[in-house]
């Protein structure tokens, strides 16, 4: 009798499935008390922000790259007009500006750029008027976060520049 008295309790009923499922308890008892795969499901929750963060920085650079051609292209422009050159030679200018060999090396699309200009070779002591527009086109899904989340006021982002100057 003492024999069975030290017999685990449900020793003698054992079926033959009941060790696979004390083992099946014990692997998730230890991924319970432990941390592993917590790092990987933290990287899942962040990588969407991570990505959006790049996203954002992309295309801020982009514009910011975009807005110093497009500012300098409307100062070449107003400086070549100031010196009473015709209109044809303001509007070279302006294109060499953002472009190493118009029309195929340019560092934006010629494309979309509109020119205005007013009173290229006016009077001596007069303003000149140059504008120069850029329709910009986002490279990135973020311009259609942008977009929704601006109500749709984002999506035609244009970049302008106006600069003027004293006729010579």
């Amino acid at each position: 009798m003492t024999e069975a008295a030290e017999e685990p309790r449900g020793a003698g009923m054992e079926e033959p499935g009941a060790p696979r499922r004390s083992a099946l308890r014990r692997l998730l008892r230890r991924f319970r008390e432990t941390e592993t795969g917590q790092a990987l499901v933290e990287f899942t929750m962040i990588l969407p922000l991570f990505v959006l963060l790049f996203m954002s920085m992309v295309e801020f650079g982009r514009a910011f790259h975009t807005w110093l051609l497009i500012t300098n292209a409307a100062r070449e422009g107003a400086r070549i007009a100031a010196v009473q050159s015709d209109l044809s030679t303001v509007q070279t200018r302006i294109y060499d500006s953002f472009c190493a060999n118009y029309p195929s090396q340019c560092n934006i699309d010629p494309s979309r750029v509109t020119i205005t200009t007013a009173n290229v070779q006016g009077s001596r002591g007069s303003m000149v008027q140059v504008d120069v527009a850029y329709n910009f086109q986002w490279v990135t899904p973020i311009g259609n976060i942008v977009n929704l989340v601006s109500g749709g006021n984002l999506a035609n982002l244009t970049i302008r520049s106006h600069a003027s100057m004293r006729l010579e």
